[in-house]
């Protein structure tokens, strides 16, 4: 039995005589009226007693002994409304940039969300391990993304001189572990997770929880000897971690989204939308389409079919851009070629190198620079400056891919079905018509370019799609061999023959799942917290004239199982009130002289206006009750939710 924490014992409960001057560094709800009396050696748990179900330990806290106090002033540095209040109440506090300290009322509800994404990946095979922190670069190295992440990633070297990696993920770190445990079909599939800490050096971080540097990360790893095997472990996360968001009350969409560093063939986002999001999503209501812009499509109408004419060079005076030459041609902006120089940094075989990229696109799209990343494989991309497009043998504001030598020409995918249409000349002061591919030049690559909008025709139904703000608190991906084979994690299979391991790769932050929550439940006067998350299920507050009802009913509420944060301070009614708002714990009883002649204790719930007199004697049966109820209404939104409704 885990002890409780220390609490001086400043009255007895109902009928326990106690020395005021005792610490008592463990308290059973079964110590009442017959319960042995302290002093000398005595068994904590009487015989016949048992812990209520569910219950595996009784945690005592007086907010006279709560190690962080709430502020009244809002921070200055609080941007967001979860950030701002988990400081207030006293959740979390900020050491620099990007890191925070989460002190016991934040630890608590953490707790409870790690335990519900231990619940869920029980339920689909997981088997908890712990991995390092610190990483021999050298496995980095074997999957390339050494060469391939830029200053996020933190390196350093140890003591005799081995480069090291601060973990963002833990891909390389199971590929190595399963090239050591697996060797045959029969070991798969298999799943492990763990919840561990991890470190990006994002150069800007912000909304406290929501965008930090150094976080903690559920991240989990599917096993497989092939496609259907890692299909099947896919969909069952993907259900999952549905089952995690609904459990802790918050409510998301599952997008298509970029697989960006991790690579694979798949990839979902699972956004909770808000407007304090930095994604923006493009979802189409009409038939469940939704993808982080990053990967979003369009659907693009072909241009009309027409004989391709003769190049001409027309001048145009002043005109570097494209609403300015439709106007001054008279012509759509879907008849021109939108031009986007770019300078990206590739990994090759001799090291990193900057490349010119020229893109183009319609002149009535814009270039997705995802997706433009995506195409030339850079590990990054920035606008080319005027003195490197002059080098390419380009003019800012002209532009053209006629005529350019080292420069990787992509072109959006609509381009070779939009004929004749008006491009740059290379030329200060000219343009060129009739401008024709394969015709005029040869692109490098074609893709898709396109960046969504908003009222851009769904790519599956053509409706009209809405752009909406979003954050990320989940992501799932299918890796498939793209670690393995670099390590050499392999398998036999019945034929003896040796194949990769075929891996998966699941993420959710807990830090930023909790300040998402708090984002979703909260109101003016603080926090509301899902009893699935609250760090305690119960607020009580003595006020002055009622403390020994309060400690009798505190008493009564730990001998059911309740976890309770008991406020016993010295301080005004308003003051607690505030202080109970603010922290947001899902049921408020207060104790007064009031509530005493009234017949009892005042229940209330924190969303929620009128409050109920209860006997002191019904208080604790009551209390359950309502908290049996709270979890039933969490468990409701517990559904299954069909893959295929957001996942294409």
């Amino acid at each position: 039995m885990r002890s409780c924490p220390i609490e001086r014992c400043r009255k007895p409960a109902a009928g326990l005589r106690r020395d005021p001057t005792v610490i008592t560094y463990a308290i059973e709800p079964w110590l009442r009226s017959d319960a042995p009396k302290p002093g000398g050696a005595f068994s904590l748990k009487r015989p016949g007693w048992a812990y209520p179900p569910g219950i595996t330990e009784i945690v005592i806290m007086r907010m006279s002994r709560l190690f962080s106090q709430t502020l009244r002033d809002k921070p200055s540095e609080a941007e967001v409304p979860s950030h701002e209040l988990l400081v207030r109440a006293g959740f979390i506090r900020q050491l620099a940039a990007g890191i925070f300290s989460y002190l016991p009322l934040a630890r608590r509800a953490l707790t409870r969300i790690e335990n519900i994404m231990r619940r869920e990946m029980d339920a689909i095979g997981g088997q908890e391990v712990t991995m390092p922190v610190v990483h021999p670069a050298q496995i980095w190295k074997d999957t390339k993304r050494w060469y391939q992440i830029g200053s996020e990633m933190a390196r350093f070297k140890d003591k005799s001189g081995r480069d090291m990696v601060l973990a963002m993920t833990h891909e390389e770190v199971v590929a190595d572990i399963v090239r050591r445990e697996v060797r045959s079909y029969r070991q798969l599939p298999q799943l492990i997770y763990h919840i561990q800490t991890k470190w990006r050096d994002d150069p800007r971080p912000r909304a406290g929880l929501i965008r930090v540097r150094e976080f903690t990360m559920k991240d989990s790893y599917s096993l497989d000897a092939d496609e259907q095997g890692l299909d099947c472990q896919y969909r069952a996360h993907y259900q999952a971690y549905f089952n995690i968001f609904h459990r802790c009350g918050l409510p998301v969409r599952a997008v298509r989204s970029d697989v960006g560093m991790m690579g694979g063939s798949m990839a979902h986002e699972f956004m909770y939308l808000t407007p304090v999001g930095e994604d923006t999503l493009l979802i189409c209501e009409a038939c469940g389409y939704a993808a982080n812009r990053h990967v979003a499509r369009i659907c693009k109408d072909p241009g009309a079919e027409e004989a391709l004419k003769r190049v001409e060079k027309v001048s145009t005076p002043g005109v570097t851009t494209i609403e300015a030459l439709a106007k001054f041609l008279d012509v759509p902006k879907a008849r021109t070629a939108k031009a986007v120089f770019m300078t990206a940094v590739i990994a090759e075989d001799e090291g990193d190198v900057e490349r010119m990229v020229f893109a183009v696109v319609r002149g009535d799209m814009e270039v997705n620079e995802v997706k433009l990343a995506n195409a030339v494989k850079a590990k990054e991309l920035r606008p080319a400056t005027d003195e490197e497009i002059g080098a390419s043998g380009a003019v800012p504001g002209y532009g053209s891919p006629i005529g350019l030598e080292n420069v990787i020409i992509v072109i959006d995918d609509a381009i070779p079905d939009s004929p004749n249409l008006v491009a740059g000349a290379n030329e200060e002061g000219f343009h060129l018509l009739n401008v024709n591919t394969p015709r005029d030049y040869q692109a490098d690559i074609v893709c898709d370019l396109a960046l969504a909008q908003e009222g851009n025709p769904c790519p599956q139904c053509g409706e009209a799609m809405e752009a909406l703000r979003g954050v990320e608190v989940g992501n799932i991906f299918k890796l498939g061999t793209r670690y393995s084979e670099a390590l050499g994690a392999e398998f036999l299979d019945q034929d003896g023959l040796s194949h990769p391991v075929i891996m998966g790769s699941y993420g959710i932050g807990s830090g930023r799942l909790l300040a998402c929550v708090a984002e979703e439940h909260h109101d003016e006067g603080g926090l509301i917290w899902p009893i699935s998350v609250a760090p305690y299920a119960v607020h009580l507050v003595a006020l002055k004239g009622a403390s020994e009802a309060a400690e009798d009913v505190y008493t009564q509420l730990l001998a059911d199982g309740i976890e309770v944060l008991f406020d016993d301070r010295e301080e005004s009614p308003g003051v607690k009130f505030a202080d109970a708002d603010l922290i947001g714990l899902p049921i408020r009883l207060t104790a007064s002289k009031r509530s005493l002649e009234r017949g009892g204790i005042e229940m209330k719930l924190r969303d929620e206006e009128d409050a109920a007199v209860v006997s002191v004697e019904e208080i604790a049966s009551r209390a359950q009750e309502t908290i049996a109820k709270l979890r039933e209404a969490i468990s409701a939104r517990v559904v299954e939710v069909p893959f295929e409704s957001d996942a294409d």
